[in-house]
């Protein structure tokens, strides 16, 4: 008897010290991923594929899409990553190159360290994709960030029973929009970083800026192909539109100015 207890024991200290035997309750981990909306992250130090710290302070001042995965995964992680570069190299040609950034986080803290997230990178060629970085932490920088993240997940024997989240930070390091799947419409990516990347901006009055308002009008998901574009159209209408506005205020002010000119030798006679 003493040895079973014995062996149950060590059996236990064998497994990872977050497993459980139940499954994520889908409902409290949307909760909990929704309720991380309008948190700020804080400046955490990661550790790259290449061994070298990656300072989240360092990528302020333009949107991150943070991606959640974990190396040593075979089915969702690998084809979420495979979708989620597609759907960044659409976002690049609606927003440019430079337009926001990307974090795959190996979550497992244990298992990604730099070779494997470095041999995750190249199999799923993110270094050929400009501002797509890819990193790991200690367990507890890991803990803290998922936590602001709203990120839940559970070990299991050998694996992780995980949501399938992707977040949107803004320039800020705010969680801005959660994005669940390991494939989703295009706009639900897009049009979160599209409010961030030219909304902002929209909202100036530098003459300098005016393109990136008429983009931020004009540039349309088109369910027929599956991507984004600018649909002149719509520039078309914006610049009628207004050309209209302005004759119609020439004549205005035409009237106006007329009608003053007719009404002034009047003034005159009556003094």
């Amino acid at each position: 008897m003493g040895n079973l207890k014995l062996a149950v024991l060590a059996l236990l200290l064998a497994l990872p010290a977050r497993a459980e035997t139940t499954a994520l309750d889908a409902r409290v981990s949307y909760d909990i991923s929704q309720a991380a909306i309008g948190g700020r992250v804080s400046d955490h130090v990661l550790t790259d594929h290449a061994g070298r710290p990656l300072d989240l302070a360092r990528l302020r001042g333009k949107p991150l899409v943070v991606s959640l995965v974990y190396t040593s995964c075979s089915t969702v992680c690998p084809i979420t990553t495979e979708y989620l570069r597609g759907q960044v190299k659409s976002a690049r040609k609606t927003l440019g190159d430079d337009g926001f950034d990307v974090l795959t986080f190996g979550f497992d803290a244990n298992g990604d360290r730099p070779a494997q997230l470095a041999a995750f990178s190249g199999t799923h060629r993110l270094a050929d994709i400009a501002g797509w970085r890819i990193a790991s932490a200690d367990p507890d920088t890991t803990a803290a960030f998922l936590e602001e993240l709203g990120f839940s997940y559970r070990a299991l024997a050998g694996s992780f029973d995980h949501v399938t989240q992707t977040t949107i930070l803004d320039a800020d390091g705010v969680v801005y929009r959660q994005v669940y799947g390991e494939a989703f419409p295009p706009q639900v990516l897009i049009e979160p970083l599209k409010e961030l990347v030219l909304g902002t901006r929209t909202r100036s009055v530098a003459p300098r800026d005016l393109w990136d308002r008429v983009s931020f009008l004009c540039t349309v998901y088109n369910p027929l192909t599956g991507a984004y574009r600018f649909d002149y159209g719509i520039f078309f209408g914006i610049f009628f539109g207004a050309l209209s506005l302005l004759l119609t205020a020439i004549v205005i002010l035409r009237l106006w100015l007329e009608r003053r000119r007719m009404q002034r030798p009047e003034s005159n006679s009556v003094s």
